[in-house]
C-alpha cells in the first residue's frame, strides 16, 4: 500500500498520538520509581531542562524559529506557566498519588482552559462545556472531601498544575496565533521555563541527578514522555479530527491510574473511584462533541495533555 495512502496516513497518525498519550500516562510512575531524594521542585526543573533542550534543537532541525515580531514577554509568560504546572503537578502527585494526582490534572485542565479562553474573548461557552465542567468539579468535590481518601493538599496541588497547564495552552495558542511554528512555541515554552528553573534545581540538593536511578530518571522524563511524545503528538494532531485526537489522549489519564494501582500498589476508596470516574466523564463529554474538522494547535481546548 502507498505510504502516500489516506487511510493509511490516518492509521499512522492515529498511532502516533495513541503512543504519544501513552507515554504521558507513564510521567507520575517513572517520577515515583526514580530517586526518592529528588524533590518535585528538582524533577520538575530537570525534566523541563532536558525536555526543552531536546525540543529546541528538533525545532532548529526542521527550521522552526519565533518570529522578531512575537513579544518576548509572551514567551516568557509561556515559560512561566509552563514551570508552574511542572512543579505542581509532581508536588500534587506527591501527596495526592500517581492515580488521583494524574486524572485531577488532566481532567481539569479543559475546563480550566475554556474559562481562561473565555474570558480572553476567545469563545464562547456551549452547553457540553458546562456539563464536562459540572462533572469534573463534582468529581473533585468527591476526592477531597473525607470519604475520597485524598490529601486535599494534593487535589489543590493537582488543580494549579491544571490551572497553570490552562493559562500555558492559551498562552502559547497567541503566540501560534500570531504565525509562530506550533512546535518552535512548545519548545520555547519548555526551553525557557526549564531555564528560569535551573538555579532552583541547583538549590535543591541536585546530588540525585548524579545517582544512576536519579541520572535515568531525568533522562527519560526529559526524552520520552515529553520532547519524544510530543514530536509524535504534534504529528499525528494535524491529520486527524478533534473527536479522534480528543479520544486517543484519554489513553493518558487511563495508563497514569492502571500503573498507579498495579504498580504502585496505590489504593483508592470507592468515593475516589467515583470521583475520578466523574472527573473522566468529564473529558468523554468533551470527546464525544469533538467536531468533525482537522484539529490545530491552536485550539484552546484541543492540546489537553499536561503531564
Amino acid at each position: 500500500m502507498d505510504s502516500r495512502d489516506p487511510e493509511l496516513t490516518e492509521r499512522r497518525a492515529m498511532g502516533e498520538v495513541l503512543v504519544a498519550a501513552v507515554m504521558f500516562g507513564t510521567t507520575g510512575t517513572a517520577r515515583a520509581l526514580g530517586a526518592a531524594s529528588a524533590s518535585p521542585l528538582g524533577v520538575g526543573a530537570a525534566r523541563l531542562a532536558i525536555g526543552g533542550a531536546v525540543l529546541i534543537a528538533i525545532a532548529r532541525r526542521a527550521g522552526q524559529r519565533i518570529p522578531p515580531s512575537i513579544p518576548r514577554t509572551m514567551l516568557i509568560g509561556a515559560g512561566v506557566l509552563t514551570g508552574i504546572y511542572q512543579l505542581a503537578f509532581f508536588a500534587g502527585l506527591d501527596r495526592a498519588g500517581v492515580a488521583v494526582g494524574t486524572v485531577v490534572t488532566i481532567g481539569s485542565c479543559p475546563p480550566l482552559a475554556g474559562l481562561i479562553a473565555i474570558l480572553a474573548g476567545q469563545g464562547r461557552p456551549t452547553a457540553r462545556w458546562c456539563v464536562a465542567t459540572a462533572s469534573a468539579v463534582a468529581g473533585v468535590v468527591l476526592l477531597a472531601g473525607p470519604a475520597g481518601g485524598v490529601d486535599p493538599a494534593g487535589i489543590a496541588l493537582a488543580l494549579l498544575s491544571a490551572l497553570g497547564y490552562a493559562g500555558y495552552t492559551v498562552t502559547v495558542k497567541a503566540i501560534i496565533d500570531r504565525g509562530a511554528p506550533g512546535g518552535a512555541a512548545i519548545a520555547w515554552a519548555f526551553g525557557i521555563g526549564g531555564l528560569l528553573l535551573l538555579p532552583a534545581l541547583l538549590l535543591t540538593s541536585p546530588g540525585w541527578v548524579l545517582t544512576p536511578s536519579g541520572l535515568l530518571t531525568a533522562i527519560y522524563l526529559g526524552v520520552v514522555p515529553t520532547a519524544l511524545a510530543y514530536v509524535l503528538f504534534v504529528r499525528g494532531l494535524g491529520r486527524l479530527t478533534a473527536a479522534s485526537v480528543t479520544t486517543l489522549v484519554l489513553a493518558e489519564p487511563l495508563v497514569a491510574t492502571l500503573l498507579g494501582v498495579v504498580v504502585l500498589d496505590e489504593q483508592l476508596a470507592v468515593s475516589a473511584i467515583v470521583g475520578c470516574g466523574l472527573v473522566l466523564a468529564g473529558l468523554v463529554v468533551l470527546a464525544t462533541g469533538a467536531q468533525a474538522p482537522r484539529a490545530r494547535m491552536s485550539g484552546p481546548l484541543r492540546s489537553r495533555v499536561p503531564s
